[in-house]
């Protein structure tokens, strides 16, 4: 049985998100876990909840204006 690192999963989406890529999660708490960490980097992102999943889109600064 292979151990899935949440923490891990967290950094790589959390780094596409910086990178201006969008990230996908399906578990609620890998959700909880990538909203927080984009509340406490002040990363401006856009959440759309799915029945399945969510998706995190990068915002571009300049558009939010």
């Amino acid at each position: 049985m292979q151990i899935i690192n949440k923490r891990r999963i967290r950094d790589e989406k959390i780094a596409q998100l910086l990178s201006g890529k969008t990230a996908y999660a399906e578990t609620q708490e890998m959700i909880r876990l990538i909203t927080r960490s984009i509340e406490r980097n002040n990363i401006n992102v856009h959440l759309d909840n799915t029945t399945s999943g969510c998706w995190f889109i990068p915002m571009d600064e300049k558009k939010s204006s």
